[in-house]
């Protein structure tokens, strides 16, 4: 099912709808500040297995998740001085952050670095979401057959409309994926430059 929706001032109904799916271990489709993500609940194996079949990529390959705010990344990630104020900086916004991981983290999704992704994206739907479910969800780029982003719902929902529970429309998103930045040592290494601007870095 299609559903559409305001990102920046979310209805609550919508997200009653959203929070079920999750519960149930559906997968749902929702708009972020990049592009729309494809997500379940970060603790559900049988779920994570679905996104990866979906995809259609190795699940050697950790997702990345989403938080609500930092109290809540510091549960599933290590975080230095430094770190908590480059992302102090940069949050909410279209950053995927890759840190050290803590042992809350389910194992499929920590890298052979011990290193897990996470976003707090600029997008009210999306953070009320996480909020109201009490635990991250999965945060990944849907894409064709041959990995090209789809920036349309409407064509989401007519593709997999049989393997996803919900498309949360908010239009078409015409954006770039999310800036991957590895914080290390004291340090900010850029993996992929995409939305997020990192001239702040130089």
């Amino acid at each position: 099912m299609i559903i559409s929706v305001h990102s920046e001032n979310p209805n609550l109904r919508h997200i009653r709808h959203a929070l079920e799916a999750l519960k149930n271990g559906d997968l749902i489709v929702y708009p972020t500040d990049t592009l729309y993500g494809l997500g379940c609940d970060i603790f559900n194996k049988m779920a994570i297995e679905k996104i990866y079949a979906l995809r259609k990529i190795d699940r050697k390959k950790p997702l990345s998740f989403i938080c609500h705010d930092f109290s809540q990344i510091a549960e599933y990630a290590k975080i230095s001085n430094y770190g908590y104020k480059v992302m102090k900086s940069i949050f909410p916004g279209p950053y995927t952050i890759v840190l050290p991981a803590t042992n809350k983290v389910p194992k499929m999704l920590v890298t052979k670095q011990k290193t897990v992704g996470i976003r707090i994206p600029e997008n009210e739907f999306a953070l009320t979401l996480v909020q109201e479910f009490g635990a991250p969800i999965i945060s990944t780029t849907i894409t064709s057959d041959d990995q090209i982003a789809i920036s349309d719902p409407e064509v989401i929902h007519e593709i997999y409309q049989n393997q996803i529970k919900y498309v949360f429309s908010d239009g078409l998103s015409m954006s770039e994926p999310s800036t991957v930045l590895e914080i290390k040592d004291d340090e900010v290494n850029v993996l992929r430059k995409g939305k997020g601007d990192i001239s702040f870095l130089y």
